[in-house]
């Protein structure tokens, strides 16, 4: 199906641009969000007719865009999840649970704002893509830790994952060298016996 670009789409065009896309793609997305019109030869030149008003439309939203992303740009946010030892939440990180913490901070944006392929399903630092308008695009920094007093350690560059485990280990040499005193003082470590 051919249609006429209302607005920039990504992998798809620009504004005016003709493109043929899927039917579905068009009848499902494009044409109901009003990206789009239908290519024929009526909204072609209805498409004539508007442009200037369009391309203003679309000028002026990418500004409010920017203006608004300018606080958003490069800022951080902590999520508090539960997870286990290994770093693995129990549950995930979607596009809504991001929208909701910028939302909390102060930021206005919807989910669709947020551009994240898979969820988020271990802790760390997770740089996360924001798309305000089709042509602003900026990023912000996701902490997503056990407790706030990780999240401040992540936000410092510790892995705590790591430092987690190399405590464990130490804690398990400890044990085992305490449990091999105790047995060599308890005469258990004689050698082999010989019969």
């Amino acid at each position: 199906m051919d249609v006429i670009l209302l607005e920039r789409v990504e992998n798809l065009g620009a504004i005016g641009d003709v493109v043929k896309v899927k039917n579905g793609f068009a009848r499902n997305y494009l044409l109901p969000q009003h990206k789009a019109l239908l290519a024929t030869d009526a909204n072609k030149a209805r498409f004539e007719r508007e442009r200037a008003a369009i391309e203003a439309r679309n000028e002026k939203a990418r500004q409010a865009a920017q203006s608004e992303g300018q606080s958003l740009d490069g800022s951080s946010y902590v999520l508090i999840r539960q997870a286990g030892e290994t770093g693995q939440l129990y549950g995930s990180v979607a596009a809504r649970d991001i929208a909701e913490a910028i939302n909390a901070a102060g930021n206005k944006i919807e989910r669709k704002h947020v551009a994240i392929q898979q969820p988020i399903k271990t802790i760390g630092m997770h740089e996360v893509t924001i798309r305000l308008h089709p042509e602003v695009t900026l990023k912000v920094t996701l902490n997503v830790a056990r407790s706030p007093d990780e999240a401040e350690r992540q936000a410092k560059g510790e892995n705590v994952i790591a430092a987690g485990q190399a405590a464990d280990k130490a804690a398990d040499v400890e044990a085992a060298q305490e449990i091999a005193a105790a047995a060599q003082a308890a005469g258990f470590d004689r050698g082999p016996i010989d019969g």
